[in-house]
């Protein structure tokens, strides 16, 4: 299999793909050894909800005997699916916490000895907030999540949020500080739906911007600079980020407050 491949995971064909791993895993394992996936990031997110259409790999919590390597490497070849199409590389992350499997929700088991589950929506959200990458589907994810949440009249709150944090990474303080303010921002606004296509687009160019600065500047980007990189390149594009325009607006509500305050003041004063 090729690492250069492409491939577009959807909701019905990971639920294929799931259950072929389930049947080759029980063929190696046998029929008393269960396994558990716990799947997370853009996998979770297809699951669960409708406003995204594709993921490029499935991250996963993998609980299970050696035999599901074996698995997933037959699944793979099977389909001619990408090599890791199905990995566990986001536990060296720092959106990864060892509570996860703890606040996970049942999704379905297959072949009777492979449970999948997935991430309940505030600590997806939190997840996605402790990752905060600009460049890929963090944000907008968030913001599908919340809108989701609001039509199906289970809308999420800002404690919710805050106590998922607190659940997974022990603190809010541990949120980059673009993601504190991108969620207390998005939150107070409230609209999650219009946010989101805002959002969508804005990570999609950037994204397009950063392939473009890794050709011209190889070797360059790392993990740990690539979060700046994404930054510094979205403020040089002519659209405000979404970010910047509510930061804009928070400011542009603090200064009428503000002189409402002082005339409501002088006017006491007279």
């Amino acid at each position: 299999m090729s690492s250069e491949k492409r491939f577009e995971f959807t909701k019905e064909n990971i639920d294929l793909y799931l259950k072929e791993v389930a049947k080759e895993y029980r063929k190696h394992a046998g029929k008393k050894i269960p396994a558990e996936l716990v799947l997370i990031g853009g996998a979770s997110v297809l699951i669960n909800y409708g406003f995204r259409n594709m993921t490029t790999d499935i991250d996963a919590l993998i609980q299970a005997t050696s035999a599901m390597k074996e698995a997933i490497n037959r699944v793979g070849d099977r389909y001619g699916l990408p090599n890791g199409w199905l990995n566990a590389d986001f536990t060296n992350t720092d959106s990864y916490s060892v509570k996860l499997s703890q606040f996970s929700v049942y999704y379905k088991t297959y072949a009777n000895i492979v449970t999948i589950r997935t991430v309940a929506a505030e600590y997806l959200i939190a997840m996605k907030l402790r990752s905060g990458r600009q460049y890929k589907s963090d944000l907008s994810d968030i913001l599908g999540i919340l809108a989701e949440h609001e039509k199906r009249e289970l809308p999420i709150s800002m404690d919710q949020i805050r106590s998922a944090v607190t659940d997974l990474y022990g603190g809010w303080e541990v949120l980059p500080q673009s993601s504190q303010a991108f969620i207390e921002s998005v939150m107070e606004d409230g609209r999650f739906e219009a946010l989101y296509e805002q959002t969508a687009s804005g990570e999609k160019e950037v994204g397009a911007l950063l392939v473009q600065f890794g050709q011209d500047y190889p070797n360059i980007i790392t993990g740990k600079n690539v979060n700046e990189i994404a930054g510094n390149l979205q403020k040089k594009t002519d659209r405000a980020s979404i970010l910047a325009k509510l930061r804009e607006k928070k400011a542009e509500m603090n200064q009428t407050e503000q002189t409402k305050a002082v005339k409501e003041r002088d006017d006491r004063n007279r």
